[in-house]
C-alpha cells in the first residue's frame, strides 16, 4: 500500500517499541492518522529501570517516559492510556478496545510486549506473592524490600539477579532459588554462571542451585506468603516471594487474527507479518534479524528502541534494512555489564581479562566466528565487539584472549 493510501495507522501497546514507532513515522513525513492505545494508566515508559534505578529508589516514574506527554499532542497523535484492545478484525480492518470503540486501521502495529511466566505451584496465589513487569509491580517490589525483610526470589537469571541486588542494598534478607547447577546458565554457561553466583554470595545473598521448590506457604489463618518449601522439605522464611521464572509473549491478538505465531509473533526484519497490513514490534516480535543470519524473540531494551524505525519505513511502504545485533545491559551492586550478539549454547568462551576480578570480556565462539560478546566492568570496546561479530571473520583465540592485543588486529582471515 503506497503511503498515500495510509490514512491511519493504529498501535497497541504501552512501552519503548510502541512510543518509538509513533515517533518514528512522523520522522518518516508521515501526516496521517495516528492511534496509540496503551492499556496502562500511564503514558508509555521504559521498563529495564523497573529492575535497576526505580526498583533501588534513585529514579522516579516520569524519568522513565519515552516521550513527553507533551509530544504526543504536539504530534497529533491520539493516545489512549488505560485503553486495551481486546480484538480485532482483521478483514474489517478494525480494532475493539475496552472503552467500545471500533477504530480503524490502514496498518496495524502490535507492540504488546510479554508477561511474566506465572508460578503453577501451590500457594502462588498467596499475597507477597510478586511478579516484575510493571511499574506498580516495581512500586510493590520496593516497598517489600525493607531493612530486614525475607525476600525469596524465584529465578536466577536476570530480573532475579538485578531485584536480588537492590533488595540487598535496601537491607533485606534475600534468597535466591535456582533449578539449573547455577544463575544464567542459558545465557552464560557454568563458569560465567558461577562468577555471578560468587558476586551475589559475597554481597549476603543465600543463593541456592539445583533446587526444586515444593510449594509456596501461608501464615497461619492468613492468606500470606510465610515461606517456600523445597522438594527437599527444607522451609525458607518468606515476607515476600518474587517469580522471576521467565516471560512469554502476548500473542492473545495474533492468535484471533490468524497470524503465524512461532515463539511470538513472525515477523520479517521490517516486522511485516503474515498478514501485509498488520506489523509487529518488540517483545512480541520474532524477527528476521540480518545480522544474525536468523529470526529471534528479543526481550530487551534495545530492540525495542532500534527496531521502531525500520518497521516504519515498512508500514509506509518504504525500503528499509535493519543491521543491529541483539544487545543489552545489567547493573548488579558495582557490577556492569553490555551483551551484544547471540552466543549458542554449543560455543566454546574465550576471557580475555581478570575474570576473577570482574574486569573481563568473554567471547562466544563457533569454531572461529565470534558469535557474542559481553565486556565486564571493561568500557569503550562495544563497538570493536560488535565489528568481531558482524565481519564474520575468523580470528586468532590466542590474540583475542590476550588483552595486550587490540581487538582490531585478532582478525586471521575472512570466514564463509
Amino acid at each position: 500500500m503506497p503511503t498515500a493510501d495510509v490514512q491511519r495507522v493504529v498501535i497497541v501497546g504501552g512501552g519503548l517499541a510502541a512510543a518509538k514507532t509513533a515517533e518514528a513515522l512522523r520522522a518518516e513525513g508521515y501526516a496521517g492518522s495516528i492511534v496509540l492505545f496503551a492499556a496502562e494508566r500511564h503514558i508509555p515508559y521504559d521498563r529495564p529501570p523497573l529492575s535497576k534505578a526505580f526498583l533501588r529508589g534513585e529514579q522516579g516514574a516520569e524519568d522513565g517516559y519515552v516521550l513527553p506527554e507533551a509530544w504526543y499532542a504536539e504530534h497529533d497523535v491520539d493516545l489512549r492510556i488505560g485503553t486495551a484492545v481486546t480484538s480485532f478484525d482483521a478483514g474489517a480492518h478494525e480494532v475493539l478496545a475496552t472503552d467500545g470503540s471500533r477504530t480503524a486501521y490502514d496498518k496495524l502495529v502490535l507492540a504488546t510486549g510479554a508477561s511474566p511466566r506465572r508460578s503453577d505451584l501451590p500457594g502462588a496465589d498467596l499475597g507477597g506473592v510478586l511478579y516484575l513487569r510493571t511499574l506498580e509491580d516495581s512500586e510493590r517490589l520496593r516497598e517489600a524490600f525493607q531493612k530486614d525483610a525475607k525476600v525469596v526470589i524465584v529465578g536466577g537469571g536476570w530480573i532475579g539477579l538485578e531485584a536480588a541486588s537492590a533488595a540487598r542494598e535496601a537491607g533485606a534478607d534475600v534468597t535466591v532459588l535456582e533449578m539449573a547447577e547455577e544463575p544464567l546458565m542459558a545465557v552464560l554457561g557454568p563458569v560465567l554462571g558461577r562468577s555471578f553466583a560468587d558476586l551475589h554470595r559475597e554481597h549476603g545473598v543465600d543463593l541456592r542451585t539445583g533446587v526444586t521448590i515444593a510449594a509456596i506457604e501461608p501464615a497461619a489463618d492468613s492468606h500470606k506468603v510465610a515461606a517456600v518449601v523445597l522438594g527437599d522439605g527444607t522451609s525458607i522464611p518468606a515476607d515476600a516471594v518474587l517469580v522471576g521464572i521467565g516471560a512469554i509473549p502476548n500473542t492473545d491478538l495474533a492468535v484471533t487474527a490468524g497470524l503465524e505465531l512461532d515463539n511470538g509473533i513472525v515477523v520479517d526484519a521490517q516486522g511485516r507479518s503474515s498478514d501485509p497490513d498488520i506489523f509487529a514490534v518488540g517483545d512480541v516480535a520474532n524477527a528476521d534479524t540480518p545480522a544474525l543470519g536468523q529470526r529471534v524473540r528479543v526481550e530487551h531494551w534495545a530492540n525495542a528502541l532500534d527496531r521502531p524505525p525500520t518497521v516504519a519505513k515498512g508500514v509506509l511502504g518504504k525500503p528499509g534494512d535493519f543491521d543491529k545485533l541483539p544487545f543489552f545491559y545489567s547493573d548488579q551492586y558495582d557490577l556492569g555489564l553490555e551483551y551484544s550478539g547471540r552466543g549458542g549454547r554449543e560455543d566454546d568462551i574465550v576471557i580475555r581479562g581478570d575474570l576473577d576480578g570482574r574486569e573481563y570480556i568473554a567471547f562466544w565462539l563457533d569454531g572461529d566466528r565470534v558469535t557474542a560478546g559481553m565486556n565486564v566492568n571493561v568500557w569503550d570496546v562495544q563497538d570493536d565487539i560488535q565489528a568481531l561479530i558482524t565481519s564474520r571473520d575468523a580470528v586468532d583465540r590466542e590474540k583475542l584472549a590476550d588483552d595486550g592485543v587490540p581487538l582490531t588486529e585478532v582478525r586471521t582471515s575472512r570466514t564463509t
